[in-house]
C-alpha cells in the first residue's frame, strides 16, 4: 500500500492539534479523518475504514483510555496514544488497555510521523518473516502467519498488532531467549531507550490472553535476568 491508500483517524478535543496533525499527515499523502472525542471516534470507526488512530487521553464524554478499551473489543488497528501526561502510570495504563504506542505532548511532528509510518508498516506486513508464511505450533499454541492468527487449542486469541509481533518473534524462534531490548528493537524497529515497562506490559497482556494461569505460564516463559522465550 502507498501512503495515499491509508486513512488515519485523529482524535483530540483541541482543534488546533487536530488541524496541525492533519497538515503533516496530508503532506505525506495520507487521508485524515478527525474527531473531537471518543464518542465521535467510535461513530466514524463504525462507518469508515481506518488503518491507524492517533488518540488523545484527556477528552470530554469519552476519554482516550475508555475509547481504546471500546475499540479493542472489535478492532486490532494500531492506536497511538497522545497525551500531555508524562507519568509512567499513564503510559502503562494506555498500553494495558490496548494502545500500541505513546507520544507525549508537546511532540515533535517528525517523531510522530516516524511512529505513524512504523505502525502502518507493521500493520500491513503482519505475519511475514523473510517472505515465508507458515503455521507454527507449540503444544497447542498455534500461529498461522498467512492468516495472521494465533489460537490456543483451536480457540482464537484477539491480539493487538504489537502483541502479535511479539508472539510471532518468540514463536518463530521458539526456545531462544530474547532480552527486553532485543524484543523492543525487533518489534518496534527503533533503538531501545527505557522500554522495560513498555515491553513488560505487552508481555503481561499476552500472557493473560494465551495462558490458563498467567502467573504460572506454560508457553511464554521468563528467564530471570535475561529475558523471555516461548517454550518449545
Amino acid at each position: 500500500m502507498t501512503n495515499s491508500n491509508y486513512s488515519i483517524l485523529v482524535v483530540d478535543d483541541d482543534k488546533e492539534i487536530r488541524d496541525a496533525i492533519d497538515i503533516y499527515l496530508r503532506n505525506e499523502g495520507i487521508s485524515v479523518l478527525k474527531a473531537k472525542d471518543g464518542v465521535e471516534a467510535l461513530e466514524i470507526l463504525s462507518e469508515q475504514e481506518v488503518h491507524l488512530i492517533i488518540l488523545d487521553v484527556m477528552m470530554p464524554r469519552l476519554d482516550g483510555i475508555q475509547a481504546t478499551f471500546k475499540i479493542r473489543e472489535t478492532k486490532n488497528i494500531p492506536i497511538i496514544i497522545l497525551s500531555a501526561k508524562t507519568e509512567d502510570t499513564d503510559k502503562i495504563l494506555g498500553l494495558q488497555v490496548g494502545a500500541d504506542d505513546y507520544v507525549t505532548k508537546p511532540f515533535n511532528p517528525l517523531e510522530l510521523l516516524a511512529r505513524v509510518k512504523s505502525q502502518l508498516r507493521r500493520y500491513v506486513t503482519l505475519g511475514t518473516y523473510d517472505g515465508v508464511q507458515k503455521v507454527i505450533d507449540h503444544n497447542g499454541l498455534t500461529l498461522d502467519q498467512a492468516a495472521k492468527e494465533v489460537t490456543v487449542h483451536g480457540d482464537p486469541v484477539k491480539l493487538t498488532p504489537i502483541e502479535y509481533k511479539i508472539i510471532e518473534l518468540l514463536m518463530v524462534n521458539a526456545g531462544r531467549v530474547f532480552s527486553i531490548h532485543e524484543i523492543y528493537e525487533r518489534v518496534w524497529n527503533e533503538p531501545c531507550h527505557n522500554a522495560e515497562n513498555t515491553v513488560a506490559v505487552h508481555i503481561r497482556k499476552i500472557r493473560e490472553k494465551i495462558e490458563i494461569d498467567p502467573k504460572n505460564p506454560r508457553y511464554l516463559k521468563v528467564v530471570w535476568g535475561i529475558g523471555y522465550k516461548i517454550e518449545k
